[in-house]
């Protein structure tokens, strides 16, 4: 089996949180984590009126499942209101903010694939997002 994949397992509360956009997102299973190659998996919780700052994939679709709460997905400037149970598709280049305008925290889980050439070019901000603690207190 030498070269082959092996299975992976990465639990949540061990994976590092990634605020720089937002929310607390956690890329789960990935090409570092787990040596994937066709694309990503995480999840995020978007704690009420917090938000995912709006970007977009030039290579990847993003396939999104809300687990718990409610956001609001804003799809090239269009909001679609997603509720526990719904599933969403964003295409390829396709700007999308997700918003918890809500009173309660929304989880979700994200899967995107294919992976870019190269990281550096998968994820294209749209928005500037101060940090999360500055983004509390204002």
């Amino acid at each position: 089996m030498e070269g082959q994949q092996q299975p992976g397992i990465q639990k949540s509360e061990e994976t590092p949180v990634d605020n720089r956009r937002g929310g607390d997102v956690r890329t789960l299973l990935s090409p570092k984590t787990v040596g994937s190659t066709s694309g990503f998996m995480g999840v995020a919780t978007i704690t009420a009126g917090d938000w995912i700052a709006e970007h977009y994939h030039p290579y990847s679709e993003e396939f999104i499942y809300v687990v718990r709460g409610a956001i609001t997905a804003r799809l090239d400037g269009e909001p679609q209101q997603l509720e526990a149970g719904h599933a969403l598709y964003v295409p390829p280049n396709v700007k999308h903010r997700l918003m918890n305008e809500g009173g309660e925290e929304a989880f979700i889980v994200f899967h995107l694939g294919p992976l870019a050439p190269r990281p550096d070019i998968g994820h294209v901000d749209t928005e500037e997002r101060r940090p999360a603690e500055e983004t509390a207190s204002a």
